[in-house]
């Protein structure tokens, strides 16, 4: 038990606790205290994997928490500041799809062949999650501070940070194809034969 809940899953369970309070904040127009508390939650997103590293205390459960706790952080975000019209609906959109893709996708496979997929976070994946954490900030720092001119550097932000994660997420598609395509068991015959097993395959070999 003392394993599991080491420092950095006990950072990473915190992150996930301070989502709630990072919303109510926003709803509750405290950008200042929000902005705060956004982040208080990345630090902590660098802080628990480093630890881990340098302690060599990584565990299977902070391996399936940490980028859970990113992708709730990140989400509940979009969607919060895309019902304020704080980010534009299509970033919003993007953003939630391509996880949502991500994961279906993932019970997809395990269905179909009853095996997990090891899912390696990508170059791509990785850039897009520190310009989705980039893009929040700016919006914070905008809503804590409207009189800075952020507008260019939001803009930019929004349109390649849109398309690193639509990238990644047609990246993460073409791996669990091909990922499927060697899994998957062979296709069947009409007499009920598998293909790799046929005489004309045995006589070839």
């Amino acid at each position: 038990m003392l394993t599991v809940l080491n420092l950095p899953n006990f950072l990473t369970l915190l992150r996930i606790v301070a989502i709630p309070l990072f919303l109510i904040l926003l709803e509750d127009y405290r950008y200042g205290e929000a902005l705060a508390v956004f982040v208080a939650a990345g630090i902590t997103d660098g802080l628990d994997g480093a630890i881990a590293r340098l302690t060599h205390t990584k565990t299977t459960l902070g391996a399936y928490l940490d980028p859970a706790a990113d992708k709730l952080l990140l989400l509940s975000s979009f969607i919060a500041l895309g019902f304020m019209h704080a980010v534009p609906r299509w970033l919003a959109v993007v953003v939630i799809s391509r996880d949502v893709v991500i994961v279906l996708g993932y019970f997809l496979l395990f269905m179909l062949t009853q095996r997990t997929m090891q899912v390696q976070p990508s170059v791509f994946g990785k850039l897009s999650t520190f310009l989705q954490l980039t893009a929040v900030a700016l919006v914070l720092v905008s809503l804590v501070r409207p009189d800075l001119a952020l507008e260019p550097v939001r803009l930019v932000t929004f349109y390649v940070s849109g398309s690193i994660t639509a990238v990644s997420g047609l990246q993460y598609m073409y791996r669990g194809l091909a990922w499927l395509a060697q899994e998957a068991p062979p296709a069947t015959l009409e007499s009920g034969q598998r293909t790799d097993d046929s005489p004309a395959r045995r006589r070839r070999a």
